[in-house]
């Protein structure tokens, strides 16, 4: 029986010689620091290629005097999600674990990669309840790395580093005033997301072991974009396989990342980003699928409940829930098809590869200016397509309009650092707000079609009639028209 929850931690690095700083003031009224001292072994498990690695997810077996059984870390954008299951016996990864990184595996097996032994000075900070704030792990470590070729040595390394982790009534505030201590002490953020990354490449490159450098703003700001949405994509991969429902974050990292191919494409290799962005495009619209079921059960269901009883003539809620349910989950099942393909998992690859190094061209060498340049042309491109669709009043042109209000807001998102906060943040939000209400007469739009058909089907079934489902399509008109009034005012 597995078990998961989201962690929260922060990691430095620290010198043989030091010493945690007391931390008595920050430990609230009636609260107290229990210290103890423990061992841990922790063997890590990848592929031959280290594809785990490249999407910073890591299987992991501990022994020891706490948390002992297997763990499976999937990075998230905010926290990472822990995936526990209890010890077993042998050496192989445990059926749960492996068939949930098979996507990420690329299919290949895994096995043993790293051992890495801790000796643990732990100092936990307690209310006065006993509830766990904040845990100060101070830990000497030592690892023992597989060569990563055949017939070259193993790379052992030892090292010195102190991880501050949130507990169950912690807060942020906490973690970052902790912080402030371990760095006025002598510690340093650690170059290293882990001390798996830091056992397999201890001299590689350094914090998320991207190689990417502050120096160069166009790489260090597409590449940390690009990486936060890959994880939303890995993250919603392992749910998926776990029987949970992200299909709505991962298609919106899906569309973060194509919009960023398309918006920025003048910097990044055309046919690469091409490619990738058509593949993108397929794996969304099998997620799509699913989503729109499950918008339209959730519109529809509240739709009904609104309607005084005497207008609702027939088992509506039932036909919509039997046929969009059902039509759900076929496209669900299709979608689990859909992730032991090849297809899919050469966009796995791709993800790793573009997360950390994506293929620039020469324009990307030319300084900040340019992804100002592309993200204002995107917002001018933005403005233009809703005034047209607005002029035609087509529901395909502010479709269209819609998508384009997304780029420009995505490309505000990442361009916010560089072109200032409060300028950056205005724009975001002036694109964000046009997109909602764009999306709400797109999902009128879609809806318009879906009850012509569950009202064409009531309407040749015994029992049922097609009176309510007219009823519905009347208010889903006139929602979209509100809609469009709505865009009108923003676009004037």
């Amino acid at each position: 029986m597995s078990s998961s929850q989201r962690e929260r931690d922060d990691r430095y690095d620290a010198a043989a010689d030091f010493g945690v700083p007391d931390l008595a003031d920050v430990v609230p009224p009636g609260g107290r620091v229990d210290e103890d001292t423990v061992t841990l072994h922790s063997d890590y498990f990848d592929t031959a290629d280290r594809d785990l690695r490249a999407h910073h997810v890591s299987v992991r077996r501990r022994s020891g005097d706490i948390g002992a059984g297997w763990r499976l870390r999937v990075p998230g954008h905010k926290a990472h999600t822990d995936i526990r299951v209890p010890p077993t016996t042998g050496d192989a990864v445990p059926d749960e674990l492996a068939t949930l990184v098979s996507g990420v595996a690329l299919g290949k097996p895994v096995h043993p990669v790293a051992t890495i032994a801790t000796a643990r000075r732990r100092h936990r900070i307690l209310d006065a309840d006993g509830n766990l704030l904040a845990e100060i792990a101070d830990d000497t470590v030592r690892s023992t790395a597989a060569a990563a070729c055949a017939g070259d040595a193993a790379i052992a390394e030892n090292w010195r580093e102190v991880g501050v982790e949130l507990g169950a009534a912690g807060d942020r505030a906490l973690l970052r005033t902790i912080g402030t201590r371990l760095t006025r002490a002598g510690a340093r953020p650690s170059r290293h997301s882990s001390k798996l990354s830091r056992a397999l490449a201890p001299h590689g490159p350094g914090t998320g072991d991207s190689g990417t450098s502050g120096v160069d703003p166009v790489r260090t700001s597409l590449t940390a974009y690009l990486d936060t949405q890959a994880q939303e994509i890995i993250a919603g991969d392992v749910q998926l396989r776990r029987g949970l429902d992200p299909i709505h974050p991962t298609r919106v990292g899906i569309r973060r990342f194509r919009s960023t191919l398309r918006v920025f494409q003048n910097l990044l290799d055309p046919d690469a980003g091409a490619r990738l962005d058509e593949e993108l495009s397929w794996y969304a619209g099998v997620l799509g699928e699913i989503r729109d079921r499950e918008v339209q059960r959730a519109r529809f269901v509240a739709a009904v409940t609104d309607l005084p009883d005497e207008l609702v003539l027939g088992p509506v809620a039932a036909r919509i829930e039997s046929d969009l349910l059902a039509e759900q989950l076929r496209y669900r099942a299709e979608a689990m098809t859909t992730l032991d393909t090849n297809r899919y998992r050469a966009i796995l690859a791709d993800l790793a590869r573009w997360r950390t190094a994506p293929p620039l061209t020469d324009d990307a060498h030319s300084g900040a200016t340019v992804l100002k340049k592309a993200a204002r042309k995107a917002g001018r491109k933005a403005d233009k397509r809703l005034a047209a669709a607005l002029d035609d009043g087509d529901d395909e042109g502010l479709h269209r309009a819609r998508k384009a209000a997304k780029r420009a807001r995505y490309a505000a998102e990442l361009t916010r650092g560089i072109a200032g906060k409060k300028k950056g943040k205005k724009k975001v939000a002036e694109y964000k707000k046009i997109q909602q209400v764009l999306g709400d007469h797109q999902d009128s739009v879609v809806a318009l079609g879906t009850l012509r058909a569950l009202g064409a089907r009531a309407g040749t079934t015994e029992g049922e009639n097609g009176f309510t489902f007219g009823l519905l399509y009347g208010l889903e008109l006139q929602a979209a028209q509100r809609a469009r009034e709505d865009a009108a005012q923003l676009a004037g």
